[in-house]
């Protein structure tokens, strides 16, 4: 049986992954059949469609970066995803990196500030 191919940028995911080791309850694992990331129970980031990585931050924060630019809205079947943003991969592996883990980051501490909330 051949081997499943690894999803593009699962490396760069894996490296943000180490960045949380010292965080309690963030792990690595498969949510919407795509390696990634969250705190308890509560995805905050995911290697989306062609290796994007797709984050949940507040709807503002959200809105801010798409109208700059930056990110892309997510959409699933006809629902936009409101608090849902991806980030294409940069022509530079290392500027991706960078700008996925400060993403990632922030988008820990929005879920995970969600999270203890309730």
């Amino acid at each position: 049986m051949a081997d499943k191919k690894e999803p593009p940028n699962l490396d760069l995911l894996e490296r943000i992954s180490a960045d949380f080791k010292d965080e309690p309850g963030v792990v690595m694992g498969t949510m919407f059949r795509s390696p990634g990331l969250r705190v308890g129970d509560k995805i905050f980031a995911f290697l989306g469609f062609e290796g994007r990585l797709i984050v949940k931050l507040p709807r503002d924060r959200a809105v801010e970066l798409v109208d700059a630019g930056t990110a892309e809205e997510v959409v699933m079947g006809k629902r936009r995803m409101r608090e849902w943003i991806a980030f294409p991969p940069q022509e530079d592996r290392t500027a991706t990196l960078s700008l996925w883990r400060d993403m990632a980051q922030e988008a820990h501490k929005y879920v995970d500030s969600l999270r203890q909330a309730t």
